[in-house]
């Protein structure tokens, strides 16, 4: 049966211009890509992840700085005003078939507007950001913070948690597993850097041919433990180099390790780099670093390290043990110790031979699984349509004459 293609309004409250941002235009191209209509509601609404939003990041950082906790937190509750507003015009003139909303903290826009017209919603659903907040980011309205979320993850119709780790979470909240869908984050297959683009890498860095490269790529945080990776560098091969794609608080102390050790020279950092080129920078990875996870997390950049076919080391963690295999297509350390992390980067250094095994691992288990943007809006096609179909079902029955000729409403 041939289907008409679905007019999805994408609902979100990102101004940020990193991980967050690329996973809403992978997942909005990939449904396009399958001929549905999808109409952007959120900051910076069609902007891409190439750092065009950056003014807005800016802006928004400025306000975390200078404003106290809950006067901030005020302001993301009173966003939700003008998102009504927005998705109010939206559903005037582009008039949906579902939405579908990224979840965010104190936003009920998308909910309210749900219950409005009515129409079905999908929450995608990639952290428990009530109580990340409360833990890591000096969140004051605590007890609002959680029943925003308790709401929003209640009352859509379809929640999409990124980790089964995560979805225990969302049933418990929920009180039942109907609608629940476990959702990774994915990878692209089609994307294959050019000899040219990697060169010019290597040219940047002076990374010669025979140079061994340890890669990261991510928000530099103290936390992702590449000082041990640093380390290792006085213990390995002076041809071992590593590159850090990315930039962050913990940079400065890091050059310093590197510099106090006598490894300056083999490490490097690229700094911000537009999302578009990184895949040129990982292709140069002999060994990609995921050397942290936060325990809920479906990492986007270990996909990506997946779809290009790297050698990967990674802890040894529930939620990565979703898509990971130990000796399959990763190799996995016991989290926060620094031994068998050693271990696992040594082995790896030293056998060409298992490195292009776990790297053609990884790429089949994207490929075979699958874990792709693709495979992930198909999905999401067929919930949406299922849900349509349901809410015509309960119209049409809602309407239905009683048995005096009396329509019922």
């Amino acid at each position: 049966m041939q289907y008409p293609p679905l007019r999805i309004l994408y609902h979100h409250r990102i101004a940020a211009s990193d991980g967050m941002r690329v996973h809403i235009e992978e997942i909005v191209n990939a449904l396009r890509a399958r001929g549905h209509i999808v109409e952007i509601v959120g900051p910076g609404d069609q902007v891409s992840a190439g750092g065009g939003s950056s003014h807005l990041e800016a802006f928004t950082g400025v306000l975390r700085r200078i404003l106290p906790a809950a006067a901030y937190e005020v302001l993301e509750l009173l966003y939700n005003i003008p998102a009504w507003l927005r998705l109010s015009r939206a559903a005037a003139s582009f008039r949906p078939d579902v939405i579908y909303e990224r979840n965010n903290l104190f936003l009920l826009a998308g909910l309210y507007f749900k219950k409005r017209y009515p129409l079905p919603m999908i929450l995608e659903i990639n952290a428990p950001l009530a109580s990340e907040r409360a833990k890591f980011g000096n969140l004051r309205l605590k007890r609002i913070a959680r029943m925003c979320e308790t709401a929003l993850w209640r009352n859509s119709d379809i929640v999409l948690p990124v980790t089964e780790v995560l979805a225990r979470d969302v049933r418990n909240v929920r009180g039942h597993d109907v609608g629940v869908h476990v959702m990774p984050n994915g990878a692209r297959l089609d994307v294959s850097p050019t000899v040219e683009q990697m060169n010019a890498v290597r040219a940047r860095f002076g990374i010669t041919q025979d140079k061994l490269v340890l890669g990261f790529v991510g928000f530099v945080r103290a936390w992702h433990g590449l000082d041990w990776a640093i380390e290792a560098l006085s213990q390995l091969p002076s041809n071992v180099h590593l590159l850090v794609v990315g930039d962050g608080p913990a940079r400065a102390d890091l050059e310093a390790l590197a510099a106090r050790i006598g490894v300056a020279e083999q490490v490097h950092f690229s700094g911000n780099v537009p999302h578009h080129d990184i895949p040129a920078y990982m292709q140069l990875f002999d060994v990609a670093l995921q050397t942290a996870s936060v325990a809920y997390a479906s990492p986007l950049k270990l996909f990506e390290y997946m779809g290009l076919g790297r050698a990967i080391i990674a802890p040894d963690q529930p939620n990565l043990r979703e898509i990971l295999t130990d000796d399959v297509n990763a190799l996995l350390f016991t989290p926060g110790e620094r031994e068998p992390f050693m271990d696992a980067l040594v082995r790896l250094c030293q056998d060409e031979h298992l490195r292009h095994r776990l790297g053609v691992e990884a790429r089949n288990t994207v490929k075979d699984v699958p874990l792709t943007w693709e495979h992930n809006a198909a999905r999401i096609e067929n919930l949406a349509r299922h849900l349509i179909d349901i809410t015509a079902s309960i119209r049409s029955a809602a309407a239905m004459p009683t048995s005096n000729g009396v329509l019922e409403l």
